[in-house]
């Protein structure tokens, strides 16, 4: 019977576990960037009881006894597919219609991969998120042609990207008193009609982060990841180039949360807490009756 008591409580816990994954899926039903999330159960432990043994000659064979001791959290996952465009109609906002990241660095130094693409530029004329860090960028990229474009950018920031990697990568500051119709292009390349003239100009170059196992990447929150031991060899390019997806500007990405599917599972969970407690009510009533019988 104690036993089924520690199972009961191990399987509360791990349900207790995915409805917390759950209710926060839903919290951020709404949340642009967000990947949605699921929790997976697996067995604990078994005693073995009787071993198995082999037939022979006049016996035939038996086959191993094995109490099990419940359940716990097996992983906790994070889905990264594609979601939907949702339009803002804002020039600098960006959705990544594919996959990669933007890589970003914050005034700690810290540097993290985020898909939220709500952009500004400061009165520096620095390229920065909403959390205010900086969205790094390639002082240089070779296209499917060969060609070689250079965005003149000072280099701001240097890292590396988890691995021990060195990154060509600088934080994206623009002279916007110097320039009108400053555009962010599909490719990533950000142009500018310099003043008092009709010349288009390269000002700078976002930076697509290709991770080859985006599973392995850690939230840090604020809509922000950070690379693991897992991620494998990270690399940059321009949009719409080594598997990256192009930029579509004017809209932020939508969260990939099913909501047909929480509430199936927040169902399920309950029932499945719920029977966990009756297992330990049960319990309780039979050691209660051992006890009674002493009476």
């Amino acid at each position: 019977m104690m036993k089924a008591l520690y199972s009961g409580v191990s399987g509360m816990r791990s349900h207790q576990t995915k409805m917390d994954v759950i209710g926060n899926n839903i919290a951020n039903v709404n949340t642009n960037g967000y990947k949605t999330q699921r929790a997976t159960f697996r067995d604990v432990y078994y005693q073995t009881m009787s071993n198995p043994s082999q037939a022979a000659t006049g016996i035939g064979g038996t086959n191993s006894s094995q109490v099990g001791y419940g359940a716990q959290i097996a992983s906790v996952d994070t889905i990264h597919t594609l979601s939907g465009y949702s339009p803002t109609n804002k020039e600098t906002d960006l959705y990544i219609n594919g996959e990669g990241y933007l890589k970003v660095i914050d005034a700690s130094g810290e540097m993290y991969y985020t898909r939220y693409g709500a952009l500004n530029f400061d009165s520096e004329g620095q390229l920065v998120d909403s959390n205010g860090s900086i969205v790094l960028g390639l002082n240089s990229v070779i296209d499917a042609s060969g060609t070689v474009t250079t965005a003149v950018v000072p280099k701001t920031a240097e890292g590396t990207d988890g691995k021990g990697i060195q990154d060509t990568l600088v934080g994206i500051k623009i002279p916007i008193n110097d320039y009108s119709n400053i555009t962010i292009n599909s490719d990533g390349t950000i142009t500018g009609v310099k003043t008092g003239t009709d010349t288009i100009e390269t000002l700078g170059l976002i930076a697509i982060a290709t991770v080859p196992n985006q599973a392995a990447l850690k939230l840090e929150g604020s809509s922000y990841y950070v690379a693991g031991n897992n991620t494998g060899t990270i690399t940059y390019h321009a949009a719409g180039l080594g598997g990256s997806g192009a930029l579509v500007t004017g809209g932020l990405e939508m969260s990939n949360v099913d909501l047909a599917n929480e509430f199936s599972d927040m169902i399920i969970t309950q029932r499945g807490f719920q029977a966990n407690t009756k297992i330990i009510s049960v319990v309780d009533q039979m050691l209660e009756e051992l006890v009674n019988l002493k009476r």
